[in-house]
């Protein structure tokens, strides 16, 4: 038997994993000065459901300062996240991330759509207020360190009178070059043109009373990313998950298993309707039908179809009826072929539209027949 060559360690941001090794990945970015210790008071609970990773931007925490130099972008550091998922054989994940954690959340969903299974972005912007004040921050880091950064660091994180003395240490300890690299990323960053395109399920944070990535960056955010959720949250300003967690991790946890419901929904809507039809409706998807597709699989899909209270064969003579009384013509076609495939026979299909002649009216059931009829010459897909 050839020994196999173990894979080289993985050399690059620092990061932290918890949860079990055989749950869902969820990624969490953290914020400009920041360290992993951004998510103490979320990532516990939420490894109760997921595997999360949370990682140190370079030269911050305990990532390599040498990972960005001078002119860094946006691009990079998601690349490095990218490094980092494939590492933990982590090909599709969750993303979570505040500020410029956030801004590399919008890029990888935006520009690596296979990758990322949801989006929450957490006081952050599509584009920071323009590129001048980033490269006058850059400058003034590389002439003169951080020291008056980080005393301003409460009134640019946190509402008044609140702080959290980890946060501070961790922006004191901060490489300056890295960190003027990062500002260097936020300067050039603008993706209000992509945000359209992208198609993750898209939940968008804001505190209410943040002054760096103001709720308006969030509004335009959640206006243009297809589907997407707003939730602003009172007494937060921009550190939202360390200033007030338990909001956070509320809308989090609302947010991720709302995506658990939409793929339970999307598996039961290709059980019962077919792979033909779901691509179909998927390969005809606009930014404009997106919501009401979601709505679909998550709610209809997600948890009637999936309640256990009804089989799936009465599921389907309910909704036959149903059709036929509101002369739906095009779906009763689509739920008969469902119906056969939920395991009614011809016979029974006749039976369910003989009843809703009765009860729905004879000129919908004689419609309803000739639908069924056609349906039925052909076999099952």
């Amino acid at each position: 038997m050839t020994a196999t060559t173990p894979p080289p360690p993985y050399e690059g941001l620092h990061h932290r994993v918890e949860g079990p090794a055989s749950a869902p990945v969820l990624v969490l970015g953290p914020s400009l000065g920041t360290s992993t210790a951004l998510w103490d008071a979320v990532a516990p609970e939420l490894s109760a459901t997921h595997r999360v990773v949370r990682w140190d931007l370079p030269g911050h925490g305990s990532s390599p300062a040498s990972l960005i130099g001078p002119g860094a972008t946006v691009d990079d550091l998601a690349r490095l996240v990218l490094g980092l998922a494939d590492a933990l054989g982590a090909h599709r994940f969750s993303y979570a991330g505040v500020s410029l954690g956030g801004a590399v959340g919008l890029h990888l969903a935006a520009h690596h759509p296979d990758r990322v299974e949801s989006l929450a972005v957490v006081c952050s912007s599509a584009h920071f207020g323009g590129s001048a004040p980033w490269r006058e921050r850059a400058a003034t880091v590389r002439r003169e360190g951080l020291d008056a950064l980080v005393a301003g660091a409460d009134a640019r994180w946190f509402t008044p009178g609140f702080t959290v003395p980890e946060l501070v240490a961790d922006h004191r300890r901060t490489d300056p070059e890295a960190y003027a690299a990062c500002c260097d990323a936020l300067a050039d960053f603008d993706l209000r043109d992509r945000l359209a395109t992208i198609t993750a399920p898209t939940l968008v944070l804001a505190g209410r009373e943040d002054p760096a990535t103001p709720p308006a960056h969030a509004r335009e955010i959640a206006d243009a990313v297809p589907g997407a959720a707003l939730i602003e949250i009172p007494g937060a300003s921009h550190l939202a998950p360390a200033e007030r967690p338990e909001a956070v991790l509320a809308a989090l946890r609302g947010h991720l298993t709302a995506d658990a419901a939409g793929k339970r929904g999307t598996a039961v809507r290709r059980q019962v309707l077919g792979d033909a039809h779901v691509d179909r409706a998927q390969a005809g998807q606009s930014a404009f039908t997106a919501p009401f597709q979601d709505f679909i699989s998550r709610y209809a899909w997600g948890e009637i179809w999936t309640d256990p209270t009804l089989s799936r064969r009465e599921r389907s003579m309910i909704t036959l009826t149903a059709l036929v009384a509101h002369g739906h013509l095009d779906e009763l076609a689509i739920h008969v072929r469902a119906a056969r495939r939920n395991g009614l026979t011809p016979e029974e299909i006749g039976a369910v539209l003989l009843q809703t002649a009765v009860y729905c009216g004879v000129p919908a059931a004689n419609a309803a027949f000739a639908v069924a009829q056609c349906v039925l010459a052909d076999p099952i897909d």
